[in-house]
Formats: structure tokens, sequence, C-alpha cells
């Protein structure tokens, strides 16, 4: 759990960048389902019954993200695996679980809501995309951001509608 604890608050500052070597030492989905968990739970609390629709998409992103980071890495030193691809999209869903427990309290459909899924997809985007592409080139962060960006954007409209 102490692990769990770590990568976890590694995520929690938005300014400060995620470090990416606490989370290479050890790929877990412990803290990931965790967090899918407490963003069904949330979901629940706003009366959306839809169960599988978070563990699938986090499926989905997993898969896509692991496909574009190995084309982009390919027979590099940082080619990443599909579990820890899945850990690392799970670590990334922190902000997003703490956006849908702020979008409890935000009026539904307004500009208010979708100003603040802004920041936390930002917030998301930069986090996967640091953990996910510390063995890519340079050239190729843009390209792994803007997929990570696509990913988050796809969970803050389940919560935005």
């Amino acid at each position: 759990m102490g692990l769990v604890w770590r990568k976890t608050l590694s995520i929690l500052h938005p300014l400060r960048p995620a470090d990416p070597s606490i989370h290479a030492e050890n790929a877990n989905l412990s803290g990931p389902f965790l967090f899918v968990l407490s963003f069904r739970l949330i979901q629940v609390l706003a009366g959306k019954l839809h169960f599988g629709v978070a563990l699938e998409w986090v499926a989905v992103a997993s898969v896509f993200l692991y496909f574009v980071s190995s084309k982009l890495s390919a027979g590099r030193h940082g080619d990443v695996d599909l579990y820890r691809c899945l850990s690392l999209v799970g670590y990334g869903m922190l902000p997003m679980v703490i956006f849908f427990a702020v979008s409890l309290f935000l009026p539904r459909g307004g500009r208010l809501i979708f100003g603040v899924a802004v920041g936390f997809v930002l917030w998301s985007t930069k986090v996967c995309t640091r953990l996910l592409a510390s063995g890519a080139a340079d050239e190729h962060r843009g390209l792994i951001a803007y997929a990570c960006c696509l990913v988050y954007k796809i969970f803050s409209l389940l919560v935005a509608f």
C-alpha cells in the first residue's frame, strides 16, 4: 500500500511534474482500480448507473495509448508494455476522479463545468504524458500528449453529460 500511496502523492500536485522513476519501478493495478471504483461511486452518487462504461473505456484507452507509444518509441529503450500502460492510464485518472467529485456541486451543461473540465483534462494529460513518454524522443511527446488528451476528454464528457 505504501507504493500506491507514493505514486498517488506524486500525481496530486498539479504544478509539480509527476516523477516517472516512482512509476517505472513497479507497475501495479491496485491504485488505478481504486480510482476507477471511486469514479463509479461518484457516478452512482450523481444518479448515473452505467457501471461497465468506466472499466471498458480505461481498457480501450490503455490499448490505444499502448499502440501509440509503442509505434512512436519502436526499438528504443522506452518501450512500454500493456500492463504498465494500463497502470499509467489509471494513475492519470486521479485528476479526473477529483473532477468527478467537484462536478457533483457544479450545474450540468453550463460553461463553468466545461471550464473546470478543461483544467482537469490538461492536468491528467500532463501527468499521463510525463509518465508515458519518459522513454520517447522529444519530438514525439506532443503526439503522445495529444492521444492522452483525447482519452481524458472522453472521461470528462462522461461527467459533463
